[in-house]
């Protein structure tokens, strides 16, 4: 008994001194690490669940370069191995029969083009080549065909050489102006008034293309790939396009279903839906087409509801209207009886499923940030998993929510190279006596008997969360790591909290927000490690007009950090999107000026005294430029301190390896000019 005894003992010490001496050569995170990070994307499974395609991307800070390789690995996670070596291969979607592979690249040089390449190996075989970006492959259900997506001059009649003219034409003129009648005229960072529309294309694989939607000029995909799906006939492709004509008051996304004998030939199946229609997925027989249905036109985040159309009925059915969820990246079972999906869901983003007849919501899992959900067989799951403390890797779970397996480590080696602190996830009593979610993120080594700065962290949107995930432009233990104790409040207008927590913001949208944010930092300093002296706040896009507001009506703060941010709601008629602002801000320039000023920062700039770091890209047009120029001057002007960053080549998000180093380098040079470490 002794002599187990002495045993354990030993083994306790001997683990504890390895905890000891592993953390000894931890260090703490830098924004170098970030770019050192490997990345995952474009999951994808062979049709008898064997085997996993994925791309994975790598970044080169020397030379601000980005180089993608497809990958293909086991379902179980093993042999995994580096399938194509090109640097800028990506999109992998298996053959019906699970032979080849097809994939975007531009190995070729010039835009990407569509490849083919034996999943048994050998060499990649071009079948486009074409003067525009191919994007977005899916193959025809007998093999034979490959759809894809690719944006076109409005004049294009089928003759690619004529379509390169009409190209060249328009570059090598002197003349640059850009002219429009339209309400939307660009978006994120382009401008849309050069006339080119993206349209669904086929090709055979000798690469004989045929335009699917011939003289189509309609938007779909402005961000992020198109969203089709081919029948299982091969027959149709629904597509989610827009159905609102010039002047884009507002981008209506309809369903279109669209021949694939290139007639032309296609019809609308939810023309009476004046709000989007969203990711449309044929069920396995057929007869079905599971799509996401919104009803509101003022409110981007309203939630999306599940819609079954029967396809030879011509009727739907909204099979979620009262589950207070909104549906995302919807799949069929393959018997057709289940829909699996991801929703946010209290600050995460988790894996479910629902019989596809519709009934209760199943919790598959509630961990971390989940995304991509792909079927690996009848009864498994392959998806992304990312927290806080852990960038994406690819993990699978059997669909009774059992069995979670992690398939790749890209980024273990280098993450166990890092002292990361604590996450704890709280929640505390905001405005009007509500439960507001909150994560806290502690610096390393964090000892609660000392005094520690506190960096409040504010989400953009408003509609939107800091989940629990490896966010790589605000990584909060990126934020943590001089020392300072870094918050994270999903305040009222956050999503994932339910439809009326997300619009209790409309029309008034500092209010709510604003004292969720000081009960926040009142909650915090009541845990008695925050020093009250030394409170920061940083906020982009809406969490930048947060800033702004707050700069307005409080000096508790000693350094605000404003990124991207609304700072004169008057100046957000200049933004690329203006149909959804007048609901939020319960009112406009021309109808209910008063209610609309009443939110409005720059209406409140006599009470600025807080130092403001201000960030902002030339090149955003979601929030225009002029408006960190505008509260930069204001500030300059009355004599306070303030420091501009600007990047000419940046738009809404930082997006370059070297300007993000620089931008967290701004930002930890300004917290510890105000608040020290």
């Amino acid at each position: 008994m002794k002599t187990s005894l002495r045993f354990l003992f030993f083994v306790m010490c001997f683990l504890l001194f390895q905890s000891f001496a592993a953390q000894a050569q931890q260090r703490t995170i830098t924004a170098e690490d970030l770019w050192q990070m490997e990345r995952v994307g474009n999951l994808t499974a062979s049709p008898d669940g064997r085997l996993i395609a994925f791309s994975k991307t790598r970044f080169d800070i020397s030379t601000d370069q980005s180089y993608t390789s497809i990958f293909l690995m086991n379902s179980d996670g093993s042999n995994q191995r580096e399938f194509t070596r090109h640097g800028t291969d990506s999109a992998p979607v298996f053959s019906p029969d699970g032979r080849y592979l097809a994939f975007t690249s531009r190995r070729a040089g010039g835009p990407a083009q569509l490849y083919v390449i034996p999943v048994s190996g050998g060499e990649a075989k071009q079948i486009t080549d074409l003067p525009v970006a191919v994007s977005a492959p899916q193959w025809f259900p007998d093999g034979q065909r490959l759809a894809f997506s690719a944006t076109v001059h409005p004049d294009y009649n089928g003759d690619w050489d004529r379509h390169r003219e009409l190209v060249s034409e328009r570059s090598n003129s002197l003349v640059t102006a850009k002219v429009t009648e339209n309400r939307t005229y660009r978006f994120w960072d382009r401008w849309l008034t050069d006339g080119h529309y993206p349209r669904l294309f086929a090709t055979t694989l000798d690469g004989e293309v045929t335009d699917l939607m011939p003289e189509s000029r309609r938007f779909f995909a402005m961000q992020g790939a198109p969203s089709f799906d081919i029948s299982p006939d091969g027959r149709t492709i629904a597509v989610s396009a827009n159905n609102e004509p010039p002047p884009y008051n507002y981008l209506n996304y309809d369903i279109i279903l669209i021949n694939t004998d290139g007639s032309g030939e296609r019809a609308n199946i939810t023309e009476d839906n004046p709000a989007n229609d969203l990711n449309p997925v044929f069920s396995p027989d057929g007869r079905f087409l599971m799509y996401g249905m919104q009803t509101r036109t003022d409110f981007y985040a309203d939630n999306v509801r599940l819609v079954r159309y029967d396809l030879q009925r011509g009727s739907r059915e909204v099979l979620t209207e009262d589950i207070d969820k909104s549906f995302s990246n919807w799949q069929w079972s393959r018997d057709g009886r289940t829909i699996f999906f991801h929703a946010q869901h209290l600050g995460k983003t988790s894996l479910f499923s629902i019989p596809s007849r519709g009934g209760s919501v199943t919790q598959i899992l509630h961990n971390g940030t989940n995304g991509a959900p792909v079927l690996l067989g009848d009864n498994r799951i392959v998806f992304t998993h990312t927290n806080f403390s852990a960038p994406a890797e690819i993990f699978s779970i059997r669909t009774n929510g059992r069995d979670l397996q992690q398939l790749t480590r890209i980024n273990a080696e280098r993450v166990a190279e890092l002292n990361l602190g604590r996450v704890e996830n709280v929640t505390y009593t905001g405005a009007n006596g509500a439960d507001v979610q909150m994560f806290i993120v502690y610096p390393p080594d964090f000892d609660p008997s000392q005094k520690y700065p506190l960096m409040m962290m504010i989400h953009g949107g408003p509609h939107g969360i800091f989940g629990d995930e490896f966010h790589y432009r605000w990584n909060a233990h990126l934020f943590a790591a001089p020392g300072y104790v870094t918050v994270l409040p999903n305040f009222h207008g956050s999503t994932s909290f339910g439809q009326a927590f997300a619009e209790s913001i409309h029309g008034a949208h500092s209010d709510l927000p604003f004292r969720d944010i000081m009960k926040a930092t009142d909650f915090m300093i009541e845990r008695g490690y925050i020093d009250e002296n030394r409170l920061a706040a940083a906020g982009g896009s809406y969490g930048g007009y947060m800033v702004s507001w707050i700069a307005g009506h409080t000096d508790r703060f000693a350094a605000l950090i404003n990124h991207a941010g609304v700072y004169n709601i008057m100046g957000q008629f200049a933004s690329d999107i203006t149909e959804h602002r007048i609901a939020a801000y319960s009112g406009s320039p021309w109808d209910g000026l008063e209610s609309m000023q009443r939110w409005n920062p720059a209406l409140h700039a006599a009470n600025f005294s807080t130092p403001m770091l201000i960030i902002h890209g030339e090149l955003d047009y979601r929030v225009p430029v002029t408006q960190g120029l505008e509260v930069y001057g204001v500030y300059k002007g009355m004599g306070l301190d303030a420091r501009l960053v600007y990047f000419p080549n940046e738009n809404h998000w930082i997006l370059r390896p070297n300007n993000s180093i620089f931008w967290y380098q701004e930002v930890h040079n300004w917290l510890e000019r105000w608040l020290g470490n």
